[in-house]
C-alpha cells in the first residue's frame, strides 16, 4: 500500500514539473527539506 501512495506521489510531483532543469530544481528542495526535518 506505502509503494502504492509513494509511486502516485512520484508521479504527481514529476508531472507538476514542465522542464528537466525543473525537476532538479524540485529534487532540490525535496533534499533541503530533509535534510531540515532531521536536524
Amino acid at each position: 500500500m506505502t509503494k502504492y501512495l509513494t509511486w502516485i506521489m512520484l508521479v504527481l510531483m514529476l508531472g507538476a514539473c514542465n522542464t528537466i532543469s525543473g525537476v532538479g530544481k524540485d529534487l532540490e528542495k525535496a533534499g533541503e527539506a530533509v535534510q531540515k526535518s532531521a536536524k
